[in-house]
């Protein structure tokens, strides 16, 4: 008995995305090990998955990727446009210690925040809000680079004016040989920034789905207001907002190079993230199921091993 068998009837008809086939996705999540990370035909050849092995390890090893690509687009005289998310976010206290340890100034950097919390009609939270995405990223990030940091009008945040130029500001950067990085995690229903598998639903192609830019005020599906209260807000569910303003697929398909986090344990055996890791690395590309698309991209996921292993049933 579980949740395929008694499924009709049940408060979660309706509730997940409408696109999912539960069959299927069961299927995958009996992968573990080796198999969670066998390559799949879709896969871009230089999409490499990078199994760490504690919570160190891993805001380390990313951290070190995003100071990489920043030294090496230095080196080579190139502006680098970075998509940064905030979560994960211990990888940028690493970002940071390398940088200064190497003297790599990021003047060269342009920063775009992938999303941020706001209403309906994407207004969002003041920005010295500790919720906020932008205090995040200031706190995080910019504020301590000190003097190597990112210029001021060089970071960019998914407020309701700015967000709509993010592709025109992008293309330009591209057009004078920038690099484009996308940063990323993935949501417990594998989204991309906040751009939600529900959305699907909205598009008759994967072409008109593939060309959205962004969205204001994007309705969000329960499931990522819930991993937030569990990650962001100490549980407080209330204090969640129900709506955000974020990048669409139009960018964040648009990487050069990608660097992907996925962290999600909280310990004593609970985790929130193993299945959401399977169906990006292991269930084809699907509209319903954006993360899916990020393996077709050049770049690292790196993800806790625990993850990894076998999701079976454990009562805490």
């Amino acid at each position: 008995m579980n949740l395929l068998t008694t499924f009709r009837g049940s408060m979660m008809e309706g509730f997940l995305p409408g696109g999912w086939n539960l069959e299927k996705i069961d299927r995958l999540a009996d992968f573990s090990g080796d198999a969670m990370v066998k390559r799949c035909s879709w896969w871009h050849p230089k999409f490499e998955p990078v199994a760490c092995g504690s919570l160190a390890d891993f805001d380390t090893y990313m951290g070190h990727e995003i100071a990489r690509e920043i030294q090496l687009t230095k080196q080579a005289g190139r502006p680098l446009a970075i998509i940064l998310p905030v979560g994960p976010m211990g990888m940028y206290r690493w970002a940071v210690y390398f940088l200064k340890e190497w003297g790599v100034s990021c003047e060269h950097v342009h920063g775009f925040n992938m999303d941020e919390w706001a209403d309906k009609d994407g207004n969002t939270l003041p920005a010295d809000n500790s919720g906020a995405f932008q205090y995040a990223m200031e706190q995080a990030f910019y504020g301590p680079l000190g003097s190597a940091t990112v210029p001021k009008s060089q970071r960019h945040f998914a407020l309701k004016n700015e967000l709509p130029t993010y592709a025109t500001q992008i293309a330009d950067l591209k057009k004078k040989g920038a690099k484009l990085d996308t940063v990323f995690g993935i949501g417990r229903v594998c989204h991309i920034a906040f751009w939600e598998p529900h959305f699907a639903a909205e598009f008759k192609t994967e072409a008109e789905w593939k060309a959205q830019t962004h969205r204001l005020g994007a309705r969000l599906h329960p499931l990522t207001i819930e991993q937030n209260a569990l990650t962001s807000f100490r549980s407080r569910t209330t204090l969640v907002p129900a709506f955000a303003n974020t990048i669409g697929p139009a960018l964040f398909l648009a990487a050069d190079h990608i660097i992907g986090g996925a962290d999600g344990s909280f310990g004593r055996g609970m985790q929130w993230q193993g299945l959401s890791l399977r169906m990006t690395l292991q269930h084809e590309p699907t509209t319903w199921i954006p993360s899916t698309y990020m393996p077709t991209l050049a770049g690292r996921l790196f993800f806790l091993k625990e993850l990894a292993e076998p999701l079976v049933a454990e009562c805490n």
